[in-house]
């Protein structure tokens, strides 16, 4: 015998532009943040994912990057903004839209009965600003279970309050070939941001967004489950990653 195949489904239509998925204290530091999924996104990378971004609550990203406050959301990233790192996310363009949204009250508070249709037929990117592991894995768990597929980085994994269970729905972030054969040991699938001239390790397959122009979509393999991946420095900051300076950083 076999199972029926599934039936494929369009996305419900609606005004909704995301959803509050929890509002709380920072697994990280404690100060207040909030997760909000976004539904729409022009991302042509990642393709037509649901966004998840984590925010404080309390000021705006850009207010927090400046005052050097972004622990709450990007631990003892060394590529964040406030340590003049690398990072490719524009401050002061989709996360700091979500959060004046947020201010604005235009996210409900997730409620599954109501709104679960809305990401069940969807692919889910956890983190799209902040790190995944800011908030409890219940709620990324949850969101993972709800979607038809994800993506997922954390670079939390030397911080002492990192949830090792992230490790099972979350890619690791690494930043030398080092590191990246370290976490490989402790079980973790890696994400590693490599310098030009770099190598890959066999254990590594290049990012198939740049190798064969796939979107985040199409490929899915940054679940923290099939591959170690490894992808050449990009963004407008890129010029500010060094191998060199990686763990010069550190949370206490």
């Amino acid at each position: 015998m076999h199972s029926f195949s599934k039936r494929k489904t369009k996305p419900p239509q609606t005004d909704l532009r995301g959803f509050i998925m929890w509002e709380g204290n920072s697994v990280l530091d404690g100060s207040p943040i909030v997760c909000v999924a976004t539904l729409n996104t022009e991302n042509r990378k990642t393709g037509a994912m649901v966004q998840t971004w984590i925010i404080r609550t309390d000021m705006s990203p850009i207010e927090a990057s400046k005052a050097k406050k972004d622990d709450a959301i990007c631990g003892n990233c060394p590529h964040k903004h406030s340590v003049d790192g690398a990072c490719y996310v524009n401050l002061g363009h989709a996360p700091r839209a979500v959060y004046d949204g947020y201010k604005r009250g235009i996210y409900p508070q997730f409620d599954m009965v109501k709104h679960g249709q809305y990401l069940a037929h969807r692919h889910i990117r956890l983190g799209a600003y902040g790190d995944p592991s800011a908030i409890p894995f219940e709620v990324n768990a949850m969101l993972v279970d709800l979607g038809v597929g994800h993506t997922g980085y954390t670079h939390q994994i030397e911080h002492k309050n990192f949830d090792k269970r992230y490790i099972d729905i979350c890619q690791v972030s690494a930043d030398t070939p080092k590191q990246a054969l370290k976490y490989q040991s402790m079980g973790a699938k890696t994400f590693r941001v490599a310098m030009a001239n770099d190598s890959l390790y066999d254990t590594e397959i290049e990012c198939l967004a740049d190798s064969k122009g796939l979107t985040c979509i199409q490929c899915g393999l940054c679940d923290g489950q099939t591959k170690n991946i490894a992808i050449v420095v990009h963004g407008q900051r890129k010029q500010n990653f060094k191998s060199s300076l990686i763990q010069t950083v550190e949370v206490n």
